[in-house]
């Protein structure tokens, strides 16, 4: 008996597979046992053909392969060359048991890549599982970008084989590659794209929400747009993509793993996600699910990017209260009879909404045709609990003629860098959005102004707790801003002017 090894998922994550052989005597027969799914079912008909089709005989045996552990259902045709070689190997003295070999076949006994295989591999890395692996050399050129990993590409069963006996060393692993882009060094290096396919240029006026956009991008914190139909709220949120927080390489291929799971190709950008369901979207869209598996959504996806809801309060109630935990804990989780998956949710959520349901409540040149039961329904929609988890909101006017685009994503992106490098003196390595109440304790100091201005706050407006550590952290924020050690008064101030009333 012989056994490789290989993969599959588990929502999000992906777990080891030993992939077993038995060649024993009787009736000639091809099974796979280990709750295997169609594709890999499939496999045994691949299999067969790509070794008839390379000269080799079929063994006239009892052929087995099991897929341990056996209470883990599998997905996916990386089986395929793991059980060819296998067969072929099965009668020859080595040990290949710390081998991972993936790859599809086809029917001439070529290798081909798996959409999933780069997520997989990675999935594996970042657990620390895998060390070396046999992989389609179409896939070298993404893989060899994840570190510590030896790959080595095969396109036929053949070079497969001659890698798996090689005693001599001859066969070297492909070199790694990097990604070169512009970037800053700070605690880490960080990568960041310095071309902006929407400017802020574009739009005109509004400049304080562009001031709270800023706020927004530098320091990762949830905002609300409100404001009537062609203000710009739409506009402003697709151009905050470009201004946001620059990554670290390990984000950079955490986000090309979540486009390999949506079965997109990774384009390996330094350019955080941007996911914008429509309101008609349903739950198990948004957070993810399935009726055997969960599977993810929206949210999950949005993970270390940003996820905007364009017209909020027309999104269902379940899908809004839903939301809270991950805005909260920065995870999902998802409940099945049948799996209990997490997945990692840190985003930045943006919101876009009109003021009443006609949308002209706030337009000086339009007449609201709402009443107030009407305006009251609507805004009813957002409850209090789902409001107190965003830290900023801003009420947009009209354009007028005057109005100019008089800042450029260049130059609100090169605030929010000089935000990262400042708040990284000080040892700080997560965004201020996401801080503690320990760490709002050591890096959210307050000068005894401040100290007071805030006090006399929590006693006008009966503030909640999270509020308050919400008004403190974007205080935080305003201050790296305005790169002040202390938060001042002035800082206070700014910061509970956008605050929800």
């Amino acid at each position: 008996m012989k056994k490789v090894k290989c993969a599959t998922y588990e929502g999000i994550d992906a777990k080891v597979v030993y992939v077993e052989s038995s060649l024993t005597k009787g009736l000639p027969s091809f099974s796979i046992v280990g709750i295997a799914s169609t594709a890999i079912t499939e496999s045994k008909e691949r299999v067969k053909s790509a070794v008839l089709n390379l000269g080799y005989s079929f063994p006239p045996k009892r052929f087995v392969i099991n897929l341990s552990p056996s209470d883990l259902k599998k997905e996916g045709s990386q089986f395929d060359l793991s059980i060819a070689t296998l067969l072929l190997l099965d009668d020859k003295e080595i040990d290949i048991s710390d081998w991972f070999v993936f790859g599809e076949l086809g029917l001439s006994g070529s290798v081909k890549e798996n959409r999933y295989l780069f997520a997989l591999v990675l999935s594996l890395a970042n657990q620390n599982l895998i060390d070396k692996a046999i992989v389609p050399k179409e896939s070298l050129s993404k893989l060899t970008k994840i570190k510590n990993v030896q790959f080595f590409g095969v396109s036929n069963i053949n070079e497969a084989l001659d890698i798996l006996q090689d005693d001599s060393g001859n066969i070297k692993a492909a070199d790694s590659t990097n990604v070169e882009y512009e970037f800053i060094k700070s605690y880490e290096n960080l990568y960041y794209m310095n071309k902006y396919n929407e400017d802020f240029k574009d739009v005109k006026g509004q400049g304080r929400a562009k001031r709270a956009i800023l706020i927004a991008a530098a320091g990762f914190h949830n905002i609300l747009l409100e404001g009537s139909p062609g203000c710009g709220k739409s506009m402003i949120a697709k151009r905050l993509r470009y201004i946001l927080p620059p990554l670290s390489f390990g984000q950079i291929l955490d986000i090309a793993k979540l486009q390999a799971i949506e079965g997109m190709e990774p384009d390996f950008l330094p350019l955080r996600p941007f996911r914008a369901p429509h309101h008609t979207s349903t739950a198990a869209s948004i957070f993810g699910g399935g009726s055997y598996s969960a599977r993810i959504g929206e949210v999950g996806l949005s993970h270390n990017g940003m996820l905007f809801f364009d017209e909020l309060p027309y999104f269902t109630k379940n899908v809004l209260e839903a939301l809270r935990e991950p805005l909260e804990d920065n995870k999902i989780r998802i409940s099945r009879v049948n799996s209990k998956v997490e997945y990692p949710a840190d985003f930045l959520f943006i919101g876009a909404m009109n003021p009443c349901p006609c949308g002209n409540l706030l337009d000086q040149n339009k007449e609201c045709r709402c009443s107030e039961v009407e305006i009251k329904r609507y805004k009813n929609r957002l409850s209090d609990p789902f409001l107190d988890r965003i830290d900023l909101l801003v009420t947009m006017q009209n354009v007028s003629a005057e109005d100019s685009g008089d800042v450029t994503s260049k130059e609100l992106h090169a605030e929010v860098l000089e935000v990262i490098k400042f708040l990284s003196k000080r040892g700080q390595t997560k965004f201020n959005a996401k801080l503690s109440d320990e760490e709002i304790g050591r890096y959210c100091l307050l000068d005894k102004e401040a100290t007071q201005t805030l006090n006399d706050a929590i006693n006008r407006f009966t503030l909640s707790f999270r509020a308050i550590k919400k008004i403190q952290k974007v205080a935080r924020t305003i201050a790296d801003i305005n790169k002040s050690d202390m938060i001042r008064r002035v800082d206070i101030l700014e910061a509970l002017s956008y605050r929800i009333r």
